[in-house]
This record gives structure tokens, C-alpha cells and sequence, in this order.
């Protein structure tokens, strides 16, 4: 079951976002439903729909800039910025940066991995939303709030485009605003 939730999208338009997100079984590894959204970046009127709607956000909560978490927080953060006239954020996984970088690390289910900034790039008390496609465990996009506060930004908001409620990432995000597009209420690969 899927529940259609992004303020400002009108039902309709939303149910033509989900519609093309394409799932695919065992990928990538057996027992995993992925949500693919290459469809969705395909479709020049629902990309345009994902857009409209995080602009939508990123407008009432008062944004100075745009980031997004590697690598498809990139492609729809990325249209969102320029829609809103602002700069845009990759936090990027570790050693993809040219240093100096701001770097926080998190646990995974199979080890641990770490989230960077280049240093200078955040401009202190900035209001940031950050974006990405799924919302699953909340490791990422926990760390990636931190690494925004550590390096003087505010998150505004964490907005995605795909929640699976069954994993309960919004849990580890308490005190920030989070908004989803699509609640998943079955577990998926991220």
C-alpha cells in the first residue's frame, strides 16, 4: 500500500508520480523490493511534478540553499536549487571530495560509512533542506542533519521522495521537519 502525502501536490499528480516509480524484486540482493526512480527522472512532467512539490517545501520553510545526499539526492536536489534561484550541496560519501572536508560517520546494517562536505562551502546559520529519494533506516540522512549542524547550517527539513514507513527512519530524525511524497508501509532496498 502506498499513500500519496507531499503538501502542495495535488492527488492526481501525485499519483502519477508514484505510478512511474517501477519496483523491482531481488535487487540488489534477493528478498529486496527496490523502488527504481529512473522511470520518474525520465518523465519530463513528473520530474517536473517532484520538483514543483520540494520547491513547494523549501518555500514555506524558509531556505537559503539546497543539498543532497549522494547520488540520486543529486538529481532531484540539484533541479529543485536552481528552481528556487539557490546554491546547491553534495554531501558526498568519504574520499570523493577534494579536502578539506567536514566529515561524519554512521553505522550501516554491514559496517559503517561516512558523509562529507567540502569545508567553506555552507555558509554559517544558512537555513538548508536536504534531499533525497528514500527514506528507509534514517543512518544517512541522520548523519547527513549532523554534518549540516556541525558545519553551522540549520536544517530547515529532510524532504524525500519515497518513505518505508516499515523501517522507521523518520524515528531517528526526531527534531526535524520531515516530509515524504510517497509512504511505503512494505520494506525496500535504498
Amino acid at each position: 500500500m502506498t499513500d500519496v502525502a507531499l503538501s502542495g501536490l495535488a492527488p492526481e499528480r501525485a499519483t502519477r508520480v508514484r505510478d512511474l516509480i517501477a519496483d523491482v524484486p531481488n535487487f540488489p540482493s534477493p528478498g529486496v523490493l527496490f523502488k527504481d526512480i529512473t522511470p520518474l527522472l525520465a518523465d519530463a512532467e513528473g520530474l517536473a511534478d517532484v520538483v514543483e512539490a520540494f520547491t513547494r517545501l523549501a518555500l514555506a520553510d524558509g531556505v537559503d540553499v539546497v543539498a543532497g545526499m549522494e547520488a540520486r539526492g543529486f538529481l532531484l536536489g540539484a533541479p529543485v536549487a536552481h528552481a528556487l534561484g539557490l546554491g546547491f550541496l553534495p554531501l558526498r560519501k568519504a574520499g570523493k571530495l577534494p579536502p578539506p572536508t567536514h566529515s561524519v560517520s554512521y553505522d550501516l546494517e554491514y559496517g559503517s560509512a561516512s558523509i562529507e562536505l567540502r569545508s567553506g562551502t555552507l555558509t554559517p546559520g544558512a537555513r538548508v533542506l536536504i534531499i533525497d529519494d528514500v527514506l528507509a533506516t534514517g543512518g544517512t540522512a541522520a548523519a547527513a542533519a549532523e554534518l549540516v549542524e556541525q558545519c553551522g547550517g540549520v536544517v530547515s527539513g529532510l524532504a524525500f521522495l519515497i518513505e518505508l514507513e516499515a523501517l522507521h527512519g523518520r524515528d531517528r530524525l526526531h527534531g526535524h521537519n520531515v516530509d515524504t511524497l510517497l509512504r511505503v508501509d512494505t520494506p525496500s532496498g535504498d
